[in-house]
């Protein structure tokens, strides 16, 4: 998607799709830095259990589940 800051498809706050984005800070209240690779962005980690280096699939700036290495694929990329 375009326009308003985004700037493609793949923006996690208003993307159609779940984003991977490798942990890189948890900064309390339920808060967290992820990179899914065009920089870092802060979404919620609420609804997951989550350490630094964990890659989790992001929607609407929500971490919304914890991608096992086995399933993860290249940080940044549409699921």
């Amino acid at each position: 998607m375009t326009g308003g800051g985004c700037e493609d498809d793949r923006c996690l706050t208003c993307g159609d799709v779940a984003v991977e984005a490798q942990v890189v800070a948890l900064l309390g209240d339920d808060l967290a830095m992820v990179d899914a690779g065009a920089g870092d962005e802060e979404v919620s980690v609420a609804l997951v259990d989550v350490h630094v280096g964990d890659v989790v699939l992001v929607h609407a700036k929500e971490a919304i589940a914890v991608v096992r290495p086995a399933d993860a694929s290249s940080v940044g990329e549409p699921r």
